[in-house]
């Protein structure tokens, strides 16, 4: 098992990559389960279905850091530089989840999916304005490419013809640029040793206190499918952000963000199988460019690292 320590602010932190992609991809799977349990909850407004998942999520992450603490008081400290990032973290990751759950509800899963795996590439320059690591041509020529391969996926002639259909893709697109911000918050709180589960918790309190009013005002009663379909939603989630959380405390993202991709393999399968969803030409080829070029990328890295 390959174990680096690198050094941060003079502390020592230890770099698991193969313990990295082992959560990567469980939290591909559990993220994928949300997805289809979110589409399978019908037409409840998408702040209703975020209430439902973050309000899960709370709960078990909740729990966990309060048994923890019972242990070690310590869990809960969060030095005051790193509060400006939990505070970034919590922001940026609801803009992630709003913007998926919305596109979700109008888009096929898997293209939702691709277009919510965007924030590997946002990262770079969030890691670049949060982390002070400077791009390199590889790194902003494969911005250019991905973007290139979401445009496949949004298809924003659309537009013209039904803004229905590429509204949702333009969100959907948000939501991955959130997403990637908040990853790099997640890694700049490593740096000052950070509780995964208090930031899980916090972010989850957060955003169920976003939803918390418009919830209020505009519920939108449920079938106890529909109920059941968000509460599978919130157990998946909680799975999907303790293995991403995880992930990102083990090694950085560099090094296990390509497997990430196994989302958009999951979420293309469960979409045939439960609503015998198949992505369209035009989205195939955005996958395509997006996936392989985030392939390359993390190959050249390697390949840079090992000479």
């Amino acid at each position: 098992m390959r174990r680096n320590r690198i050094v941060n602010n003079g502390q020592k932190t230890v770099v698991n990559v193969p313990k990295g992609i082992a959560w990567v991809i469980f939290s591909s799977f559990g993220f994928a389960c949300m997805s289809m349990c979110v589409r399978a909850a019908g037409d409840v407004p998408f702040i209703q279905k975020a209430m439902f998942r973050n309000l899960i999520a709370f709960v078990i992450a909740g729990t966990s850091l309060v048994t923890a603490g019972l242990k070690d008081k310590s869990i809960y400290y969060v030095p005051r530089p790193a509060i400006k990032f939990l505070i970034l973290r919590c922001v940026l990751g609801c803009l992630g989840i709003f913007g998926n759950f919305y596109a979700i509800g109008y888009m096929n899963i898997s293209d939702a999916s691709m277009l919510n795996k965007m924030s590997p590439f946002f990262t770079i320059l969030a890691s670049f304005l949060i982390l002070g690591e400077k791009p390199t041509w590889i790194s902003i020529l494969s911005l250019i490419t991905a973007f290139t391969g979401s445009l496949f996926i949004i298809k924003p002639t659309f537009f013209f013809s039904d803004p229905t259909q590429c509204i949702p893709a333009i969100v959907g697109f948000i939501g991955g640029f959130g997403a990637g911000f908040a990853f790099a918050c997640i890694r700049k709180m490593k740096i000052y040793n950070v509780s995964s589960k208090m930031i899980i918790t916090t972010f989850s309190l957060f955003s169920c206190v976003l939803c918390l009013p418009n919830l209020i005002l505009n519920f939108s009663p449920m079938t106890w499918q529909q109920t059941l379909w968000l509460i599978g939603a919130g157990v998946s989630a909680a799975c999907g952000q303790f293995g991403i959380t995880n992930a990102y405390f083990n090694a950085p993202s560099n090094k296990i963000s390509v497997y990430e991709y196994s989302n958009v393999l999951f979420a293309a399968i469960l979409g045939f199988i439960a609503f015998r969803q198949i992505p369209d030409l035009f989205s195939a080829v955005g996958y395509v460019l997006i996936i392989g070029t985030a392939v390359v990328v993390f190959l050249l890295n390697r390949k840079e690292k090992t000479l």
